[in-house]
């Protein structure tokens, strides 16, 4: 006798979610695409097992914008412990070095403020970046070390909140794939003395805010109702982009896959569209003749 496939739900929409430390990205989605019983959902943006904060998952429709939220810069709170260095660059790893500390907050400053602005960054071993092929973090377990290529990331504020001791705690906010871990690594060589990341939170995702998230024990307390109340429009997790409505008789073409007219379009790039009523259409891509062209449009029940 064969066994029935699982009847997922359809499930729209983005929720907030408050990772805590110790499941993987991937792990931490399957728990609540489970507790959502949810037919389609992704991730916009890993974090580490030690980290925890706001991971954003997009379920049905909002996947198509997943990659938008992926691009999005990020806000960090990480404590960083000098004096101590592990060939992962945080508190999972094997301690290489300890040597005594002896710094000055000012001598933490001068050395914070050299990775502030746009900064050159390799980034770690231990990542999910490849290398013909291989995951770096598989041979970095076989303790095979090959060379990185510096990527240019953004830094547009890094901020030092305190000093206890050897460990220090920053505000971090950088473009997308940052690595604090690879800021931990240099800030320790800056400084002669080796660091890692002994903490690490993330507060937000471009303006979407760990203020606004649930963790798994706000959701499993909640009933099935009120877990698909908290769940946020899609259009909200791309709202860099202008907002544009059609009037009913262009969403219809619009969703026809036709280019239409409107009014009061920017001179170019993508648009959040709206139909008649106020309901999200999806994303529309400005074309030279000052029509708007379907990007990706949402089929929202």
């Amino acid at each position: 006798m064969s066994r029935s496939k699982p009847r997922f739900e359809r499930v729209d929409g983005i929720l907030l979610y408050n990772k805590e430390t110790g499941p993987t990205s991937n792990a931490a989605l399957q728990q609540v695409r489970r507790l959502y019983n949810a037919r389609k959902a992704g991730h916009t943006g890993s974090l580490d097992p030690l980290a925890t904060g706001l991971l954003p998952i997009c379920f049905g429709e909002a996947t198509k914008l997943s990659q938008y939220l992926t691009d999005s810069d990020k806000r960090y709170i990480a404590e960083i412990t000098l004096g101590v260095s592990t060939d992962s660059g945080d508190a999972e790893g094997k301690v290489l070095q300890k040597q005594s500390v002896d710094l000055t907050e000012q001598q933490i400053l001068v050395a914070l403020e050299s990775f502030s602005g746009q900064i050159e960054q390799v980034p770690p071993m231990y990542s999910a970046l490849k290398k013909d092929g291989q995951p770096l973090y598989k041979l970095a377990r076989k303790g095979i070390v090959v060379e990185r290529k510096p990527r240019t990331m953004q830094v547009f504020s890094l901020d030092l909140i305190c000093v206890d001791g050897a460990t220090i705690s920053i505000a971090l906010h950088c473009s997308k794939g940052f690595y604090v871990r690879s800021l931990a690594i240099d800030l320790g060589e800056a400084l002669g003395c080796g660091a890692h990341v002994s903490a690490l939170q993330r507060t937000a995702v471009g303006e979407l805010s760990l203020n606004d998230a649930y963790s798994m024990q706000q959701l499993e307390d909640m009933n099935t109702q009120q877990r698909r109340e908290v769940l946020l429009s899609p259009d909200r997790g791309v709202p860099q982009f202008p907002a544009v409505k059609l009037p009913m008789d262009a969403a219809h073409f619009l969703r026809q896959g036709q280019p239409v007219r409107a009014a009061d379009l920017p001179e170019q790039g993508l648009v959040r569209v709206y139909g008649g009523e106020g309901e999200f259409l999806g994303l529309g891509d400005i074309l030279p003749d000052r029509r708007v062209a379907p990007k990706r449009l949402f089929n929202i029940e």
